[in-house]
């Protein structure tokens, strides 16, 4: 019975077992790494990547082109940087998971409109092709693709379908010879006047996914946007005019669209927030350099408390953030075939984090990030986007809340459904359901294999599973299927389950670390983690105990008023 899932079958994920109260660590024990020859790999393509870039690309003349440049682009490619885990049977580097995304992080460092351009062309241009293309579709497209002589985009959004993105408008009718017919209009598509576009439309059977290319009839990419950030990134509206795309073009089978999509939105999440990690080691050192040579009051900046906190913050901040992005990539690798959650957590968290960071390192340069052309401000116009990115944060904390929530919903199904006529019956579900709480209280979720100096932090990560689980079974109880419409509820639930993967993550990590140096030789990073999960720690009982005592419905009717009044209501003079 489903009742008694969490004592018979593990859910598919390890995110989705922190809902539900248990803590399988063979799944995140040992901490993924890299086998040694992908390591060197990866080691070479960073190389080559640094050896070209510095010579050829600069930062300022690409927002003044407002455009990275089709050279760039090109010898790139010829290093293979732009089919990074594509098979080498179509000119790929065959990288894993990991491997990709450590590439990505170095280029999230390197320059913020460069990193979206590689990521739009391979996080989610064309990796429904790598993931869902039959052979014929892979050998058409992925050389091209993986050597930079063509671009790929991801054609989703609309001016009516943004977060909302199962109800887009793009229609697409087959015709007899099985090829689509495709009308519609897309928005801030990046690299859409380029060559490739996998474009998602609505079609009788539900939605469909669309090779498009450019040069076919009817596909017409008139109108750049201009933004705040970003700007080597070009960013398009496309329109389809009777667009005939051939049956060949189809990725999957009409029906399998939104599928399609997000799946490549999960997986393509992974690198975005690897990406930040890059960026952000690179805000620190910008930081550091500045606050140390920088004099005020007779000494060094370096030396003031609140300076050292700022830094000590993001340093901490980020280890564990690191940590859980690339234990997620080890997830995908290990073979893990629901990381959608995790996906999200990692995406979420990283993206808020260092619009966080870019405002700390803000106040730390003053006056001289303040000035247009200095390289924070550039930083700061970039990293806006990214929490709106791939998924907005609010959309995805939902989705986080309520795919975990899921979990035990459906155990809660199964009381549902109990007829009371048949006393039998009644009694072994509750039972079940019962002895599921009696065995999660005897045998709490503990981390086994946590390292025996990490044992404050894996017990008190085991005491918030516990926790967690109890609160969702509270909110359930409370509200039933409405608890769908509660997204304050939803977003501490979202954000203490991330939370808790953080720490988990920093635990797997720094577990293996005492195990190849010891304790003692392990450095700052112990110190680290340990700072990292205490702070999480009291952010995971902050929220869970917003779920107990807080002021929503004196927030709502605030709102309310506001939006009665239309602005602000109280009057001083």
């Amino acid at each position: 019975m489903t009742a008694a899932r969490d004592t018979a079958t593990q859910p598919s994920s390890f995110a989705k077992s922190l809902f539900a109260g248990a803590l399988p660590d063979d799944m995140v024990f040992p901490y993924p790494r890299l086998e040694k020859e992908e390591s060197r790999t990866v080691q070479r393509l960073i190389s080559s990547a640094h050896d070209f870039l510095d010579d050829n690309y600069d930062s300022d003349t690409v927002e003044e082109q407002r455009w990275v440049g089709d050279e760039i682009i090109r010898g790139l490619g010829e290093r293979g940087l732009l089919g990074l885990y594509v098979a080498p049977e179509y000119g790929g580097q065959g990288l894993s998971q990991t491997g990709y995304c450590r590439v990505m992080e170095e280029f999230g460092g390197y320059d913020a409109s460069l990193s979206v351009v590689m990521g739009v062309h391979q996080s989610i241009g064309m990796k429904p092709i790598h993931m869902f293309g039959t052979e014929d579709q892979k050998a058409r497209f992925l050389p091209d693709l993986a050597s930079g002589r063509k671009l790929a985009g991801f054609g989703l959004t609309e001016p009516s379908a943004g977060s909302d993105a199962y109800n887009v408008a793009s229609y697409a009718e087959q015709q007899a010879d099985g090829s689509f017919v495709l009308n519609g209009e897309k928005r801030w598509i990046g690299n859409g006047a380029k060559d490739v576009v996998v474009v998602f439309a609505r079609c009788e059977s539900g939605h469909v996914a669309l090779i498009v290319e450019r040069g076919m009839d009817g596909f017409e990419a008139p109108h750049r946007f201009d933004t705040l950030g970003l700007l080597g990134n070009d960013l398009r509206k496309l329109t389809f005019n009777d667009v005939r795309v051939p049956k060949e073009n189809v990725l999957g089978e009409p029906g399998d669209g939104f599928r399609i999509a997000m799946s490549t939105l999960n997986n393509g999440r992974m690198s975005l927030g690897t990406g930040v990690v890059g960026a952000t080691k690179k805000l620190i050192e910008q930081a550091i350099e500045y606050t140390t040579h920088r004099e005020q009051f007779g000494m060094s900046l370096s030396e003031f408390e609140l300076v050292q906190d700022k830094v000590g913050w993001m340093v901490s901040y980020l280890y564990g953030l690191e940590s859980m992005a690339y234990l997620t990539t080890g997830l995908v690798d290990s073979g893990v075939d629901d990381y959608s959650i995790e996906s999200a957590m990692s995406k979420v968290s990283s993206t808020e984090f260092i619009w966080y960071a870019v405002n700390r390192v803000f106040q730390l340069m003053g006056g001289t990030a303040y000035m247009a052309d200095s390289p924070i401000a550039r930083t700061l116009r970039d990293t806006r986007i990214f929490p709106i990115f791939e998924g907005a944060n609010d959309v995805l904390r939902a989705f986080i809340a309520l795919s975990g929530m899921k979990v035990i919903a459906d155990e809660f199904e199964d009381l549902r459904k109990v007829e009371l006529s048949d006393p039998i019956r009644t009694m072994g579900t509750i039972a079940d359901f019962v002895r599921g709480r009696v065995s999660r209280t005897l045998n709490p979720a503990q981390l086994e294999t946590a390292h025996p100096a990490l044992d404050k932090h894996a017990d008190a990560v085991a005491d918030q599973t516990k926790r967690l689980r109890g609160s969702v079974e509270k909110l359930l109880r409370a509200h039933g299927k409405d608890v769908k419409f509660r997204q304050r509820h939803q977003k501490r639930l979202a954000d203490a389950s991330t939370d808790i993967f953080a720490q988990v993550a920093t635990i797997s990590r720094t577990t293996a670390l005492f195990a190849d140096q010891g304790v003692e030789a392990s450095g700052q990073e112990h110190y680290i983690a340990d700072s990292f999960c205490n702070r999480a720690a009291a952010r995971v009982r902050s929220q869970l105990n917003l779920v107990e005592d807080n002021d929503d419905q004196q927030i709502h009717s605030i709102a309310r008023a506001a939006y009665n009044h239309g602005g602000y209501g109280p009057k001083l003079h």
